[in-house]
């Protein structure tokens, strides 16, 4: 069901979207982020300053993304009230390194609310409580200096972040090197091309005797 865009407190948000089938969003499980890049012609990856905030933090999930006025995370507290379970939230924070858009508090709500992951083009901080936690989290830079709560912003509308354009229900894929993004409209086709990716490099690696980590079942089709 499609809606008009609303109004609160300083915060624009756009109309109900279609998210992906999770039958979808797991054919990508497993999948390096930079494999799922190379499938899409080694475009739609976020560039390489957005990164995990933790070792070992992954994502995948389709995304809600928000644009936000630097320094300030209202439309952050207003997204975890209307986000679903497995969703990544993906901020524009326009890049700004000087206050956290995120912090431990947060990361636990999104951590409760099922949440997937936080993607933020900006800053976050309690960086060690928030791998604690086990929430992935990427983003820019740490930074101790807190956020404002004033708005404006928007939530549901196509975002840029990290030099890539996200709409409402793309799906995300987060690991150690990066984020890349698969648009909704056509993750279905890039999801052949990843498995199809997937095959020829695990047959390249046990030729020349690199391991390469997905699973046997997801590189022969089966899900």
């Amino acid at each position: 069901m499609t809606t008009t865009p609303t109004t609160s407190a300083s915060v624009l948000v756009g109309p109900q979207h279609t998210r992906p089938p999770k039958r979808l969003v797991e054919r990508f499980r497993g999948v390096p982020a930079a494999t799922i890049g190379d499938a899409q012609e080694r475009l739609w990856v976020l560039d390489g300053g957005i990164g995990p905030m933790w070792a070992g933090a992954a994502c995948l999930g389709p995304a809600l993304p928000i644009y936000t006025r630097a320094g300030d995370n209202l439309a952050v507290h207003a997204a975890l009230d209307m986000a679903r379970p497995g969703d990544v939230l993906v901020v524009n924070g326009q890049g700004d390194r000087t206050r956290a858009l995120v912090g431990a508090q947060l990361v636990a709500r999104a951590h409760r609310a099922g949440l997937a992951g936080l993607v933020i083009d900006g800053a976050v901080r309690d960086v060690d409580e928030s791998a604690a936690i086990g929430l992935p989290v990427f983003a820019r830079v740490a930074t101790p200096a807190g956020p404002y709560k004033h708005g404006p912003a928007e939530i549901g509308f196509p975002v840029a972040c990290g030099g890539v354009v996200c709409s409402p229900g793309d799906i995300v894929c987060g690991d150690a090197d990066g984020v890349a993004i698969v648009p909704r409209e056509r993750a279905e086709r890039v999801a052949d091309s990843v498995e199809d990716l997937v095959r020829r490099e695990q047959a390249d690696a046990r030729t020349n005797g690199r391991p390469f980590e997905v699973s046997e079942d997801r590189a022969s089709g089966q899900h």
